[in-house]
């Protein structure tokens, strides 16, 4: 394995291992190629529920439900996704229930597809709009320390916490033909 190959496996792991400390037994996601070593990691865990959502901002109510019957979730999705979510997020802000969503980022670094850079490009600046406390990881070794700061912000205050995995972290998506 080259040294590339352990960077991006080791960070999908330290986040696992955040989730697993926080004690998430709830993950909403939609599938996402950013996401799928973390995918595959909580659906091994029989402690984890994976709920595949149709849209993110299901997510939301997936959120409060689980809080609501005493369990903590996480939800997974692509930064074009995060536009689907913002009028729910009042639910969040209202209702002060704690969530934290892990958002692989589109329309930045190395982009193919320009239908992506609009949202990716706005995607902070819309979640803070919201109230949404907003955190990033450029870097390997930032993503574990950073997941569990927002977990732990979101479940100690009742806040909502989204963590931000740049493009160039998850590597830039090439069109194949």
């Amino acid at each position: 394995m080259t040294e590339l190959a352990t960077a991006i496996a080791d960070w999908r792991d330290d986040i696992f291992a955040a989730l697993r400390a926080a004690e998430i037994r709830q993950v909403g996601y939609v599938p996402d190629a950013g996401h799928s070593r973390l995918l595959e990691l909580c659906n091994a865990d029989p402690a984890i529920r994976m709920v595949s959502l149709t849209t993110e901002e299901e997510g939301i109510g997936l959120a409060a439900g689980a809080w609501l019957g005493g369990q903590r979730a996480a939800l997974l999705m692509q930064s074009s996704g995060v536009g689907n979510c913002i009028n729910l997020l009042s639910l969040a802000k209202s209702c002060r229930f704690p969530m934290t969503m892990l958002v692989t980022m589109r329309g930045e670094w190395g982009e193919f597809n320009p239908w992506q850079v609009p949202m990716g490009t706005k995607t902070q600046a819309a979640l803070e709009l919201m109230d949404v406390l907003v955190y990033r990881v450029e870097r390997a070794e930032e993503a574990g320390e950073t997941v569990t700061a927002a977990l732990d912000i979101a479940f100690n205050g009742g806040l909502v916490s989204a963590v931000l995995l740049a493009q160039r972290l998850i590597g830039a998506k090439r069109w194949v033909k």
